[in-house]
């Protein structure tokens, strides 16, 4: 990824999903990085949390359990905390989550992967368990 990469939340999104479908988490984080450095201050824990979670994608395909564990369940209360902002403010211009992001889904999806891994361990995942959804 060009270190200044410039792009809008829903291309981004849609770029990010490809990578995390073809088992390059580490690049959709590079995606996420960009357009939380480059986006409206307000959303900047939305794209941090994400890219978080690609991060803790990247640990688990590379058989970290302990970082995969943190990195998942760091981002997935971030995007937790946007969504819970978001919801409750009707005078904010975070009152929706954007580029059609599920970060409920998401927020589940990674507290769910982190509770098997820190159960279980990575051995009986498969790579598809590490394909989380971004759009509903």
């Amino acid at each position: 990824m060009p270190d200044d990469l410039r792009t809008e939340p829903a291309a981004a999104v849609l770029l990010a999903q490809r990578l995390i479908d073809e088992g390059r988490p580490f690049h959709a984080h590079e995606v996420f990085e960009a357009v939380w450095k480059s986006g409206p201050q307000y959303q900047r824990d939305l794209w941090q949390g994400l890219a978080q979670i690609a991060v803790g994608l990247t640990h688990a395909r590379r058989g970290n359990s302990r970082g995969a564990v943190s990195l998942l369940r760091r981002g997935s209360a971030a995007v937790d905390g946007y969504r819970a902002r978001a919801d409750d403010s009707a005078d904010e211009p975070a009152g929706a989550v954007p580029a059609d992001i599920d970060a409920a889904g998401i927020v589940a999806a990674a507290r769910h992967l982190a509770d098997q891994i820190d159960a279980d361990g990575l051995a009986p995942l498969t790579d598809a368990d590490f394909r989380l959804r971004l759009t509903q």
